[in-house]
């Protein structure tokens, strides 16, 4: 199982030929892929922005993807990140907060360019 991170979904949605081939191989290999509400939503922020066939398409590959619930013990891995992070110095945004958690709660890896989430103890981040 693979999650999807706002940057990932961006480039995609852009063309960005190294996320459009890393996408085409998930689907070859029959990867379960999947997305956190925070990175849908933060998604959608971008796209509301701009030209409404640009939303479309947004809301068309997020609909398509496998949506992640953001629980009970999400929020408790959401304090335990942002805690362990705020004395280093290295604090992650509130959405990355949660998207690492989500990540970490339904045990699958989170495919991103950012490098942030590398920060996370225990998060398996795949880049691309």
């Amino acid at each position: 199982m693979v999650g999807l991170d706002t940057t990932f979904v961006v480039d995609f949605l852009n063309g960005y030929p190294a996320a459009v081939e890393r996408f085409r191989r998930l689907e070859s290999d029959r990867s379960v892929v999947c997305i956190s509400p925070s990175a849908a939503s933060e998604t959608l922020v971008g796209a509301s922005g701009g030209e409404p066939r640009h939303l479309r398409a947004a809301e068309e590959f997020l609909w398509s993807l496998n949506w992640l619930e953001f629980d009970w013990e999400s929020c408790r891995l959401a304090g335990r990140i942002g805690s362990e992070l705020s004395p280093r110095s290295e604090p992650l945004s509130a959405a990355d907060l949660f998207v690492a958690a989500v990540s970490l709660r339904h045990g699958h890896s989170l495919l991103t360019r950012d490098r942030a989430f590398a920060r996370v103890r225990g998060l398996s981040v795949e880049t691309y």
